[in-house]
């Protein structure tokens, strides 16, 4: 690896872009750049960290193990830069009384399960109102920007804007411990097929994602049960022979709540399904220094949640995944 001496800290914008979007194109649009000056700068990565970093899989990129690590490092690092650059003058968190207002999933509530707390060490005058998305979601074709300061949810919910990653975590099937159809806490996409399933209903993203997964692999599967969010799904399945695909955070804090297990699948591309949550906000405020903290605070609260890992949060209940 080479070292920063004349390094361009304008790599560490693309770096962050790249394994973030995983492609070129993504990168370069995220940052409003052309596909040869991004190409370039990845290629210039590659040679400074002595790595491929991004390598080709049928037609998507995978991240090497090297690149794996330096996601959050180079997140962390971004905003560290975009905080040091962008002071917030004539705003104080441990004085200010200001009210912000969020519409946010309840899958990115709790994987930002620490942000109250957080709120509340750093700001403790300060007041936040939340709102589901889905009462967003009735203000989608209005014209202007929807009443709040900031929308989490996930990635293709808002049709206009940029969004800005906050979350990443991939989906476990939970089931009801006396399903028939499971074996040593394991279930086959064939087994997935013949069980009926509940499933998220996700206006605006169209099918849920494991929902989608399984039909790409030519499977059928019978959705006989839908919700407007995933966190009812647990309690839905408990006492039935319904299997249902929720997000991993969210099953490790609700699993032995509801009665259900996470059940391992046995097939790699089910088991490695991944969701991903981000950040919306009227462009003309993307330099209010109140909204810049928030959404630094967002970022560092979703950072130390992926830094725990999983082994810190199982609940009793969970088995496999």
């Amino acid at each position: 690896m080479a070292g920063v001496s004349g390094i361009d800290l304008n790599l560490l914008a693309a770096l962050s872009a790249l394994l973030e979007e995983r492609n070129v194109t993504r990168a370069g649009a995220r940052l409003s750049l052309s596909q040869p000056t991004i190409s370039g700068a990845l290629a210039r990565l590659r040679q400074h960290f002595g790595d491929e970093l991004l390598v080709r899989s049928g037609r998507e990129y995978q991240l090497t193990p090297m690149a794996i690590r330096l996601r959050p490092i180079a997140r962390e690092a971004l905003a560290q830069v975009e905080r040091t650059l962008q002071v917030p003058p004539g705003f104080d968190p441990a004085t200010s009384k200001r009210q912000f207002s969020i519409a946010i999933s309840g899958q990115s509530l709790v994987s930002l399960g620490g942000l109250a707390r957080r709120l509340r060490e750093q700001a403790p005058g300060i007041r936040l109102d939340t709102w589901p998305v889905t009462t967003a979601l009735m203000e989608i074709g209005r014209p202007g920007w929807p009443g709040y300061d900031v929308l989490v949810a996930p990635v293709g919910f808002w049709p206009d804007g940029q969004p800005e990653v906050i979350t990443r975590d991939r989906l476990v099937y939970v089931a009801d411990p006396a399903n028939p159809r499971l074996h040593d806490g394991t279930l086959t996409p064939e087994d997935l097929e013949a069980l009926p399933h509940a499933a998220a209903r996700l206006p605006h993203l169209g099918a849920d994602p494991a929902t989608a997964a399984l039909t790409r692999l030519g499977l059928s599967p019978t959705v006989v049960v839908t919700t407007g969010g995933w966190l009812a799904l647990a309690f839905l399945v408990a006492g039935t022979d319904l299997v249902a695909a929720i997000p991993q955070r969210l099953a490790r804090r609700v699993c032995a709540a509801a009665g259900v297990i996470a059940v391992t699948i046995d097939d790699p591309v089910l088991s490695a399904i991944e969701i991903v949550e981000a950040a919306w906000w009227h462009p003309m405020r993307a330099t209010d220094p109140a909204l810049t903290w928030l959404r630094s605070t967002l970022h560092q609260e979703a950072l130390h949640q992926e830094a725990a890992g999983p082994a810190t949060r199982e609940v009793a209940g969970m088995t496999g995944s």
